[in-house]
């Protein structure tokens, strides 16, 4: 620490965190980005327990003010990972991030991604829950499929194996992550670990996919996985935040594959939009997958994701070839499935 005289006579001496503070803070003309260097220190040091509450406090809010770049976020993410350390032992095809929750719709992205899972490809999805007040999120949603959330990093392995689908929530890899993302009632605002978390690739699986609510993320999370060098990623606007594509608007996708960026738009599927349902009843989940149920903006929006999921895998050439392939999925499920 570097030691400074308060009125020249107390010494006392500076906190290592108080850097990081400063060059966020500093005023219009003397604040800056953090670099991917710096970032990645600021956030071990977080993770570490070694940084003040009042300290952190700060942090998040300029953040939240300033909004992160590819190389914060990028930094933040490195010392995610050297945090929980899981190998990469090619046991999950594609990573899938949920922490938006869903309110204006169920969260029909489930059975895309289940649908993948039935035909061979594992996905591993991750979230948090309860952060945000009056939204559905996934972890509470699985009991009406039948399914439980894995408790460990364990369980969600033996998952993979038996199901090729696990969800785990993320106080079960990183719970200091968790612990700041459970502040957004306190602060009044999200904070920068609602953006990380979301790149975080647990499983360091060759295929990420990622949802965000706000246009602008969408460019920063696609070149913070190129900084990441993350193989082939895929980030789009998605229902309510999450990774789900809404059938009645067009969606712009930002990939990264082997860090070439590019960015594709997919038309809507419908030429006027729906209206939402006057309340949502998380039963219908099963009821569509089982064919009790009809709604073809559920079930375009379950294809329509899937579709955009295949082709980033390289499962299809074309957009047409994809939602092909995702539509002859859905037509051929095992409707037994999910009972609750």
């Amino acid at each position: 620490m570097t030691t400074f005289t308060h009125h020249e006579e107390t010494p006392y001496e500076e906190h290592p965190f108080a850097e990081i503070v400063r060059i966020l803070g500093k005023g219009k003309k003397g604040s800056r980005p953090l670099t991917q260097a710096e970032a990645f220190r600021a956030m071990r040091m977080i993770l570490a327990d070694e940084v003040l509450p009042v300290q952190l406090g700060a942090f998040l809010m300029l953040m939240r003010v300033k909004e992160e770049t590819p190389e914060e976020l990028a930094g933040f993410v490195q010392a995610a990972w050297e945090s929980f350390h899981i190998s990469n032992d090619g046991l999950v095809d594609l990573d899938w991030s949920s922490y938006a929750g869903k309110r204006r719709h169920l969260p029909w992205f489930l059975l895309s991604a289940l649908l993948l899972a039935e035909n061979g490809i594992s996905v591993f999805m991750h979230g948090a829950s309860g952060h945000s007040a009056g939204r559905l999120y996934t972890e509470n949603m699985l009991g009406y499929l039948g399914l439980s959330p894995a408790q460990s990093l364990a369980q969600a392995r033996q998952q993979l194996q038996e199901h090729r689908f696990s969800y785990l929530s993320l106080e079960h890899f990183c719970p200091k992550l968790h612990e700041i993302i459970e502040l957004r009632p306190i602060l009044g605002l999200r904070s920068p670990v609602h953006t990380l978390v979301r790149l975080l690739n647990p499983f360091n699986a060759a295929y990420s996919i990622q949802g965000i609510f706000h246009p602008s993320y969408r460019p920063v999370h696609q070149q913070a996985a190129a900084l990441l060098q993350q193989p082939h990623m895929a980030v789009l606007k998605g229902e309510g935040g999450e990774t789900e594509r809404n059938p009645d608007m067009e969606c712009l996708v930002q990939s990264v594959h082997h860090g070439e960026l590019s960015d594709e738009l997919w038309p809507a599927l419908f030429p006027r939009r729906h209206i939402k349902p006057e309340e949502l009843n998380p039963e219908q989940l099963a009821q569509l997958w089982q064919g009790g149920y009809s709604d073809e903006f559920a079930q375009a929006s379950v294809i329509g994701t899937a579709a955009v999921a295949l082709k980033l895998l390289g499962k299809a050439d074309s957009q047409q070839q994809a939602h092909e392939l995702a539509t002859a999925y859905w037509q051929a499920r095992d409707k037994q499935k999910f009972t609750g």
